[in-house]
C-alpha cells in the first residue's frame, strides 16, 4: 500500500469511530453478535507463532517439482510452449529456404564451371532469364 491508501484508511477509520457513539443499541448488539460469530469461525493460530511480528517466509528450494506443476507454472508453460514451437518452426523454414537457395546457386555454378553455357550467355544482360529457361527445359 502506498501512503495515499494508508491515509485514506485512517480517515475512514476516524470517521467511523466518530459516529460509533451515535449508533442505536440494536445496531451495536447486531455488530457484537456478528463479531462473535466471526471470531468463533476463525481458525486457531499455530502454536508458538507470534502474530504480532511479521513472519518471514522460508527460502524456497532451488528446484521444486511441486511448484513446477502448480497452476501458475502450468499457465506460464502453456504460453511459452507454443511460442517456443513457433520460433523453432520459423527457424526450420528459414533453414530450408536457405538450403534451397544454395542448391539453386550451386546448379548455376556447376553449369558455369562445366562450360555447358555458350559464350553469349555471359555477355547477355538477361543471363538469369536464360538460366531459368534452361532449368525449366530440364
Amino acid at each position: 500500500m502506498n501512503t495515499d491508501d494508508i491515509n485514506l484508511a485512517y480517515k475512514i477509520r476516524h470517521a467511523l469511530n466518530e459516529n460509533l457513539d451515535a449508533l442505536p443499541a440494536s445496531t451495536n448488539d447486531r455488530l457484537a453478535a456478528a463479531r462473535a460469530r466471526a471470531l468463533s469461525r476463525k481458525k486457531p493460530d499455530a502454536p508458538g507463532v507470534d502474530t504480532s511480528r511479521q513472519v518471514q517466509a522460508a527460502p524456497r528450494p532451488l528446484f521444486d517439482l511441486k511448484g513446477l506443476f502448480s497452476g501458475p507454472a502450468l499457465a506460464r508453460f502453456a504460453v511459452a510452449a507454443p511460442m517456443l514451437a513457433l520460433v523453432i518452426g520459423m527457424g526450420g523454414v528459414y533453414q530450408y529456404e536457405q538450403q534451397q537457395r544454395l542448391a539453386a546457386l550451386a546448379e548455376v555454378d556447376a553449369a558455369v564451371l562445366a562450360d555447358e553455357l555458350p559464350l553469349t550467355a555471359y555477355l547477355d544482360q538477361g543471363f538469369n532469364a536464360y538460366v531459368e529457361s534452361q532449368q525449366r527445359q530440364q
